[in-house]
């Protein structure tokens, strides 16, 4: 279920990650995400680009570094 086909993971079609729409948004860079989040800037970068869908602990880590809440990162159809 997880595996990539064109390196998009199957379930990216349920859930869309919004990292770098958010980032966009605020002005932020990678540089700052990953300072802020703690999380390495190229993970961030990956993340925000959508070449890499994030564990689930690592989106939870950057929403709580950007003091978000975590539904801001990600829109689903369900």
């Amino acid at each position: 279920y997880f595996q990539k086909k064109n390196n998009i993971c199957a379930h990216d079609r349920l859930m869309k990650i919004l990292l770098g729409e958010y980032m966009y948004r605020n002005n932020l860079t990678t540089r700052q995400v990953a300072i802020i989040t703690g999380v390495p800037k190229t993970t961030v970068q990956r993340i925000a680009s959508n070449k890499i869908s994030p564990r689930m602990d690592t989106l939870e880590k950057i929403a709580k570094g950007l003091k978000v809440p975590f539904s801001t990162l990600y829109e689903t159809d369900f």
